[in-house]
Parts: structure tokens; sequence; C-alpha cells
């Protein structure tokens, strides 16, 4: 079994400033841009170092992406940061005409996604983003999980060519990756094997679903655990090859059950391996005030909740 730190935890957010700021010298071409939230989503860290290539437009989520539109189109290849439901909500016709539909080589960062966003309550927890990004023609999307993830899909991104989304955690997580982890865009994670029951996550909840692996084991159900960074191009081949084994998969994502992770696996097994899919994430309802930990349990996103929730589909 994975041997993972519960009580070790490091900033995803803090993960993308670090490795934006590395690549900024690296790369003299890479530019940041925020809408008055550089403290929250850590651009702060590129500004510091490059002051002249970082551009925050204020709280004008329209001009942040239309803004790094036009960078791109000089040669440049922009971050753009601000809060999940701020970035794909408001912004989002500028993001499928502008971005999307010119294929601009345009980073798009939504973090504080979820609702571990925590006190900020529903107005701040963006549920939909994932299924808003997802939609889109030419648009990959990435919920990485742990630092190191992070750190290593904020570095493709910037080497990649077109639209990218990457969704981030407010919420300190434990390491689950290493420095010998190599991020494929091609790839998910199959990260325990097992034959009775198939997890699969993505994002800051990627420990809890450990953890309920773990709870799993102990009462006698063998959990495979699959983490899928990278929901578009999903990983279908991955996907079915342990369905056909386990003949029972459970997502659980830190988002809305429309139109998430949850619905990109139904709709990958109702083509090619129909088997049942048991989707745990937020019930089509808005989020609330609250730690994370409290919301986490109140929406059953939980290591017990998750593992609970199993047991009783196992009777």
């Amino acid at each position: 079994m994975l041997k993972i730190n519960y009580d070790s935890k490091k900033s995803i957010r803090g993960a993308f400033g670090e490795e934006l700021a590395a690549l900024g010298r690296e790369n003299p071409s890479i530019v940041a841009l925020d809408a008055d939230l550089s403290g929250s989503t850590q651009t702060t860290q590129f500004a510091k170092a490059y002051p002249e290539r970082f551009f925050d437009v204020g709280i004008a989520e329209q001009d942040l992406i239309t803004t790094a539109l036009g960078l791109s189109l000089t040669g440049k290849i922009p971050f753009a940061a601000t809060f999940a439901v701020f970035a794909t909500g408001r912004a989002y016709d500028q993001i499928r005409n502008s971005i999307c539909y010119q294929r601009a080589n345009v980073k798009i960062i939504g973090a504080h996604g979820g609702i571990t966003v925590g006190e900020d309550g529903a107005s701040h927890q963006a549920l939909e983003d994932i299924s808003l990004m997802r939609g889109l023609p030419n648009m990959t999307v990435i919920v990485p999980g742990d630092y190191e993830q992070t750190r290593q899909v904020v570095r493709f991104a910037a080497k990649s060519n077109g639209p990218v989304y990457i969704r981030l955690s407010r919420m300190n997580v434990p390491d689950v990756y290493d420095v010998k982890y190599k991020f494929d865009i091609n790839k998910a994670i199959i990260l325990k094997e097992g034959s009775d029951v198939t997890l699969i996550t993505c994002g800051d909840i990627l420990s809890e679903v450990i953890k309920a692996g773990e709870f799993l084991n102990k009462k006698g159900i063998s959990a495979e655990i699959i983490n899928i960074p990278v929901i578009k191009p999903l990983d279908s081949e991955t996907i079915i090859k342990s369905i056909k084994k386990t003949k029972l998969a459970v997502t659980v994502e830190n988002h809305s059950v429309i139109g998430g992770l949850g619905s990109a696996v139904c709709e990958v097994l109702s083509e090619h391996s129909p088997h049942r899919v048991i989707r745990l994430g937020v019930n089509d309802v808005f989020g609330q005030s609250g730690t994370p930990n409290e919301l986490l349990k109140f929406y059953g996103l939980d290591a017990e909740s998750i593992a609970n929730r199993i047991i009783e589909t196992k009777r």
C-alpha cells in the first residue's frame, strides 16, 4: 500500500507559483497575468521576480483573458490566473471564442476550485468549472492532486502549444508523488491495484481516496485506485481495463457530479464497457460556508464517508 504522511501537507497553489517563477528564469517569453488575486493565486512569486512581465488587470476577468490572448499573438506564453469560479464563469465567452476557437497558446489557472475554498462560501466555490472547460473544443483540462504533480503539470503547460486549463486547490494536501514521478498527458496513474472496486479521482481529494482505500482493505474489499489528473484528453484505456476487472467504478471529485470526472468516466464506459458507476461529488447543489474538512464531511467526500458508501454498495 502507498505510504503517505497525512499530517504533512503542502500547498498546490504554492507549487504553481514556485514553478511559474522557475520557468520565468528559463524562458523570457513566459508572462503572468492576474485579476487582483496574486497573493491567493501565488502569481505574486512571478511578479516579484519579473515585474516587467507581470500584468494585474484588476477585477476584470474578461480583460484578463483577452489581454492574455493579445500577448499570445505576439509570441508570449501567458499564464492567466484567478479564482476558478471567476475564470471560467465570468470569462466563458472570451475563453470560448477568443482562446479555444483560435487555439491560442494561453494557459488559464483556475485557483481555489471546489468546496475546499471553505469559508468563502458558495459564491467562490467553483463546482462546474471542469464541466465548462472540458466541453470546449481544443481545451486541455488538468486537475493535479499534490505538490509534485502540480509542479510538473505547470511545466508541461508551458512547453505545450494551445489552450490549457489547470484547476488548483486552496487546501494544502499530503504528498502522494515524489520527484521520481513523471507526468504524462496521455496516462492515468494506477496507484494501487485491486479486484473488487475501482476508485477514480483527481485533484485535492486524492489523499482522501487513498485513505478510503486503506480503510476498505481492512474490511476485506480490494480497491484499485486510479488518479486521473488529465480530464481531457481522458485516458480511456486505463479506465476500461480496470472496470473489466473490478466490475464497479466509483468516481470521487471535488466538483458537481454533473459534467465533471464522473460524467467523463460514464461516457467512456457506456460506449465501451458498460458497468455500474457510482459518482461521488456535490449533488447538483451549491456549496456553503465551512472549513474544508467540515465541507468534505458534509458532502460525503472525506475518506470515511467514501469508504462507507462503498461498503454499503458491496453488501
